[in-house]
């Protein structure tokens, strides 16, 4: 199916202020985000650490927003049961994390939650060809995974484009999202070709009216860049 249009909005929390975590997911709901976006890293898979399920799992009965799970884990699935029974809305895990992918999307399936693949800037798009059928997300990195305020890698606009066409050839409702370095400028080249969930990171947290920042990218996703 093609991409939806406005995009959708996620705030990443990896940009919020720990301090005050809570509040700032209230904040975003009440802006008007769509999802709200976790961003859990091992310092093994990535070079950093964030969080763990005890953090979505104290969220959770603070906001009614789907919480999308970005595992940069490995292994993935010793932990997917603790991240589903945390909350999780959605799980997305690398294709780089480890041999079995395919069966790692069916556990997150089987547990009740919307499995995501998400693929870094180094690797092809023809990688995720054969889990196409099991995934109701893509999730493209614009940066290399690991910190969040980098500059969004225009390299992966064609591989956006690619597996824009690869997902519509499946005849399913396959979401593609893009994670890094998306700002109002960004959002518009993402969304021509073939985004439509936009994670959004300091272009959220870092400005001082959340709400006006939200509605800024998802306007920006809607006009051609």
């Amino acid at each position: 199916m093609p991409a939806h249009f406005p995009p959708l909005i996620a705030p990443s929390v990896l940009s919020a202020d720990f301090s005050r975590m809570a509040e700032e997911v209230i904040a975003v709901e009440r802006g008007g985000a769509d999802w709200l976006h976790l961003d859990v890293m091992d310092g093994h898979f990535v070079p950093n650490l964030s969080f763990g399920p005890q953090l979505i799992k104290a969220l959770r009965p603070q906001s009614g927003l789907v919480f999308d799970v970005h595992l940069m884990i490995a292994p993935v699935d010793p932990y997917l049961e603790m991240f589903a029974r945390a909350g999780a809305d959605h799980i997305h895990l690398h294709i780089e994390a480890g041999p079995h992918t395919h069966r790692s999307l069916q556990q997150v399936r089987a547990l009740g939650v919307k499995p995501g693949v998400a693929i870094c800037p180094a690797t092809p798009p023809e990688a995720v060809a054969e889990v196409l059928d099991l995934v109701d997300m893509i999730l493209v990195m614009t940066v290399n995974p690991g910190f969040g305020g980098q500059k969004f890698l225009t390299s992966q606009l064609d591989k956006i484009r690619t597996l824009r066409r690869m997902a519509d050839a499946t005849g399913r409702d396959i979401r593609i999202g893009v994670d890094g370095g998306v700002d109002v400028e960004t959002a518009a080249l993402a969304t021509a070709a073939g985004a439509d969930m936009l994670v959004a990171g300091t272009s959220v947290y870092g400005q001082p009216d959340y709400g006006r920042a939200i509605t800024a990218l998802r306007e920006a996703g809607r006009r051609p860049a």
